[in-house]
């Protein structure tokens, strides 16, 4: 149910990326115009992280998300009534807010019902979602576009959240509530899970959390990889054409970096899983993927020198799997090290630095993609360059901040 709720999520979110360069056209946006748009989803989108986490750690995983994929689906149906540019921005901006609690809720439903060994597969799983979402999404909006235009494109997917919120009423429960689960494997996940609820709650304010280093680590891990996702997610269509490739000739592969991506998120989770049950440190397990993860995305640089869509395509998958890699530790790193009372908090957090780091990566690409029409197959250079190196900045922070210290010794953390 989370990674459908994921893929619902994305490819709601994807619409406007794929009828982008459509729009732009019918409404005569710039690349600054369509950053703006980006940005007035990511502002809502960063802030409702953070308050959504937090509300999800007081209202519970089942109400939290219930209401989540209610807002964004009516949203989603809504934008169909846009009439320009700030009509869009205001739906951009309600949907943000909406889609913005997926995360906190899902890493706090994989707290609530896995095993330390677990979670890093359960993590892949619902992250996937992502790459699932957008790699379908051409072929459910791109069709509906060109038989009856941009309106149903929007209408048609919306509806999906709603057929997801009436299976979600009637399946998720918690562990010690649940009507379906058997008495072993109730006493198998309570026996990890009950312990830490107890103290969970007197270390959750943000004041506090701010303070540890360990909070720190997770909004890194976040914060320097998620802007490079994004951008290939809402930016990948206007990259090839700037490459000189077509939308129709580039639908055969503008799926390929999604799939690399969906094939790095289980990779990661089954690696890591793998090494702990092999008798691996939690810590040495997960740290291994970031570095993996980091070292690996800076295979977007040689995309600058690459002119064939099969090479670009390519190499965008390698680096999209690497990412996935890093990003589903990125995910389970709050569950890992956190008590119960704080994992959404924390997640949420994290979403919010991931959100900002965003916003300042989508001013810059498009005021550095417009600088650059006059040499419109190289408008994307600097921006590649930089997205190859972020994350590997991210990994050195992961690595020194993401440790045990003093407020571990004291139980304000869990020991990694």
């Amino acid at each position: 149910m989370l990674f459908a709720s994921t893929v619902i999520n994305y490819i709601d979110r994807q619409t406007l990326a794929l009828l982008a360069p459509y729009l732009k056209a019918d409404y005569h946006w710039t690349n600054t115009d369509y950053a703006n748009l980006l940005i007035s989803f990511r502002i809502a989108y960063s802030v409702g992280q953070t308050v959504c986490g937090r509300l999800i750690d007081r209202v519970g995983t089942r109400r939290g998300l219930s209401v989540s994929v209610l807002w964004y689906s009516v949203v989603s149906v809504a934008t169909s009534l846009a009439r320009g540019f700030y009509s869009f921005a205001v739906f951009r901006l309600l949907l943000g807010a909406g889609e913005s609690a997926n995360w906190p809720g899902a890493t706090k439903a994989v707290s609530e019902w896995f095993p330390r060994r677990e979670r890093g597969l359960a993590a892949a799983l619902f992250d996937s979602g992502s790459s699932i979402g957008g790699a379908i999404a051409p072929f459910i909006i791109l069709p509906i576009y060109f038989r009856w235009g941009w309106r149903p494109a929007f209408v048609i997917p919306g509806l999906l959240g709603f057929v997801w919120l009436f299976v979600w009423r009637r399946m998720y429960y918690l562990p010690g509530q649940h009507p379906r689960i058997g008495p072993r494997e109730q006493q198998m996940i309570l026996g990890e899970t009950a312990g830490i609820e107890a103290s969970a709650e007197s270390h959750s304010g943000w004041s506090a959390l701010l303070k540890l280093p360990q909070t720190w680590g997770v909004i890194f891990a976040k914060a320097l990889t998620d802007p490079v996702w994004f951008f290939i997610v809402d930016w990948f269509p206007l990259y090839l054409l700037a490459k000189g490739i077509s939308l129709k000739s580039s639908l055969i592969v503008i799926w390929i970096p999604f799939v690399g991506s969906d094939l790095g998120n289980f990779f990661g989770g089954a690696a890591s899983g793998y090494l702990i049950k092999r008798g691996w440190p939690l810590g040495a397990a997960r740290k291994v993927l970031v570095v993996f993860g980091g070292i690996g995305v800076t295979l977007l640089i040689p995309t600058i020198l690459a002119v064939n869509l099969a090479a670009i395509a390519a190499l965008f998958a390698l680096a999209t799997f690497c990412y996935a890699a890093f990003s589903t530790i990125a995910n389970v790193l709050p569950s890992d090290l956190f008590t119960g009372g704080a994992v959404a908090s924390v997640s949420g957090l994290s979403g919010t630095g991931a959100g900002i780091g965003t916003i300042i990566a989508f001013e810059l690409i498009g005021y550095f993609s417009d600088a650059s029409r006059a040499f419109p197959a190289h408008s994307f250079d600097k921006i590649v360059a930089v997205a190859g190196l972020v994350p590997f900045v991210g990994m050195i922070l992961v690595l020194l901040l993401v440790r045990n210290t003093r407020a571990t010794e004291q139980g304000l953390v869990r020991p990694i």
